[in-house]
């Protein structure tokens, strides 16, 4: 052989090989790319973050009092010092400014019980201390409390809905109506909703404030508290598909938020509730299990025609039993609070998670 003909088959040896690397980090950088596209968010575990949390609750003046755990007394400030980590992929680092800027001039719309006010507050708190110096007024008109960051255009907004359906009151008196939503007059236009419902759902007694439960042309005295939930999320389901327009709108349904009152769950049946409770339950899985709401849940969306994400904030809150404000909430002492969350704490990771849905 010529060295002509042994240098030429050096060379397309050599692109060949160059080929064959380019191939496949062509190959490893798009199954990364689709690993992080397509990522389930929810899936992971608590790791321990000195950086965090992502602000400090004395500088944040508008915490409501059952929210702010620090100021409230609580000693340990361990569960503030936990970052949420996807199995799959990195969460990017929540950034307000940026949020801010996509949403001049438009409006966001939490609808729900003290569940959403949570994650509302937790959401205002985060954009203020990225731009603390930034304007803004909270006004409330009804039920409806406004967070405006006024350079920015942008308002916050908290409407109370805990069964998102309608309670009126009647001549035989308070009746709650599955197929009725007249309250979603306030929720058109808003250019991102995040809807919630499930806690009021199973109250009884004097806390319950409804007296009948009305269907179509049925008035009952009570039923299947999950079947009422599902009637009504299918009712609600109905109005999305009848109201939003997508080009202008995003709805979010903020999931399940679980309750931490038996330590059966997390294989401690001594524990009554969630004082004293210091560390996450490490790992992927809760060991009691998701609640059966979250089924419900997921299958009334699954008949909604128009796009729907669902925030499943659900196994990731059931990890955090030391999460909740237990007696450094609004009952103080004497009262049990293991179903809110503090402020810092676990309903910023549900906000961080919704940024990088909209991102």
């Amino acid at each position: 052989m010529s060295l002509r003909a042994t240098s030429t088959s050096f060379s397309l040896s050599a692109s060949a090989s160059l080929i064959a690397v380019l191939l496949l980090q062509l190959i490893l950088y798009s199954h990364q790319t689709n690993a992080a596209s397509y990522c389930n968010m929810f899936t992971g575990r608590w790791v321990p973050d000195q950086s965090y949390p992502l602000y400090d609750s004395a500088k944040c003046p508008f915490i409501e009092h059952e929210f702010n755990c620090k100021k409230n007394g609580r000693p340990d400030l361990a569960y503030t010092k936990y970052r949420w980590q996807p199995r799959d992929c990195n969460l990017k680092k929540f950034n307000g400014v940026r949020f801010l800027e996509k949403f001049r001039g438009k409006s966001i719309m939490f609808v729900g019980d003290s569940l959403s006010r949570n994650q509302w507050q937790s959401l205002t708190c985060m954009l203020h201390s990225s731009v603390p110096y930034a304007k803004y007024n909270l006004t409330r008109v009804d039920d409806v409390s406004i967070f405006t960051f006024t350079d920015y255009r942008v308002k916050v907004m908290l409407d109370r809905n805990v069964y998102l359906v309608d309670t009126v009151r009647e001549r035989i008196g308070r009746v709650l109506k599955l197929d009725s939503i007249q309250g979603g007059k306030l929720w058109k236009g808003i250019n991102m909703l995040i809807f919630n419902t499930w806690h009021w759902w199973n109250r009884r007694g004097p806390t319950q404030p409804w007296d009948f439960i009305k269907i179509g042309n049925k008035t009952l005295k009570d039923m299947d508290r999950m079947i009422a939930f599902e009637k009504a999320l299918t009712t609600w389901g109905h109005w999305v598909d009848a109201n939003i327009n997508t080009s202008k709108s995003m709805v979010f349904f903020q999931g399940i938020s679980p309750s931490h009152y038996n330590g059966t769950g997390w294989h401690e049946p001594s524990a009554k509730s969630c004082i004293r409770q210091r560390e996450p339950v490490f790992g992927s899985t809760y060991p009691g299990g998701l609640p059966p709401a979250v089924g419900v849940l997921k299958k009334a969306l699954r008949k909604i025609k128009k796009p729907v994400k669902l925030l499943d904030i659900t196994n990731l809150s059931l990890l955090r039993k030391d999460g909740h404000p237990s007696i450094y909430g609004l009952g103080g002492p004497t009262g049990m609070d293991c179903s809110h969350w503090c402020l810092a704490g676990v309903p910023d990771t549900w906000n961080e998670i919704l940024y990088n849905m909209i991102l």
